[in-house]
């Protein structure tokens, strides 16, 4: 129409900008993406703590036990034989020998409980009652004594007794072995006072000597502490080495 004021699309009347407002657009974050990653640091979070679990498992297999029953134990039950802390771990250079003098590698007696016995060849009367009770120990665990190993150790080179090669040797025998008394107190120790063979020995399949029976022990009590042992370690120890 003739005097309008019109214009051309685009342009812009005078003293407005043609643009007013000016967006700048950002993309968003995609919620998809972002789910993803957080199931991905779950998943990773669950990985290592599952494998620091298995690393603690193979690591410390017996820790379970001793602490159940060691540490956290009932009003009123306490052991009776001495727990030794830390454990002493078998020796692998303790020189062993069979009674014919060959070598016997240290890491030959893992695998089982042992129940241990020092003495010398003549095997005083306090020795042989001592075996005596090794025996009668390992028959009362019942159905678990096959966990169970026998070991005497001889602290000199004298030659046994035939009497006592066969009582030893009685179904199931014992193991016999000789060791040199300064090497072996470098892994098993008397209480104060009294000397090397006066105690009977307990040590783990793992070869760890952890527990040391009074002088003169009281058999009943004595067994209640190895069934405690060895309930507390059926999870992880079978019988055989």
């Amino acid at each position: 129409m003739s005097g309008s004021n019109s214009s051309a699309p685009g342009s812009s009347v005078v003293g407005v900008p043609a643009d007013p407002v000016s967006f700048t657009v950002h993309s968003m974050p995609d919620p998809r993406a972002a789910a993803s990653d957080a199931s991905q640091q779950r998943r990773t979070a669950l990985g290592r703590l599952k494998m620091l679990m298995v690393l603690l498992v193979c690591a410390s297999p017996v820790i379970a036990s001793y602490f159940t029953y060691f540490v956290i134990r009932p009003q009123g039950r306490t052991n009776y034989s001495t727990l030794i802390q830390p454990v002493r771990e078998l020796p692998a250079a303790l020189p062993l020998a069979n009674l014919e003098g060959q070598p016997v590698p240290a890491t030959s007696l893992k695998g089982q409980w042992l129940l241990v016995v020092v003495g010398d060849a003549a095997c005083s009367e306090a020795c042989e009652k001592r075996l005596f009770l090794q025996r009668q120990l390992r028959e009362m665990m019942g159905r678990e004594r096959e966990r169970i190993d026998k070991l005497f150790i001889v602290d000199d080179v004298a030659a046994l007794r035939p009497e006592l090669r066969e009582a030893l040797a009685a179904t199931p025998p014992a193991t016999v072995l000789r060791a040199p008394r300064d090497a072996l107190a470098q892994w098993l120790a008397p209480e104060a006072g009294q000397p090397l063979e006066a105690h009977l020995y307990i040590v783990d399949p793992m070869g760890n000597w952890m527990m040391r029976a009074p002088a003169d022990p009281d058999p009943a009590k004595l067994k209640k502490d190895l069934e405690r042992l060895l309930r507390g370690s059926s999870s992880w120890d079978q019988p055989g080495r």
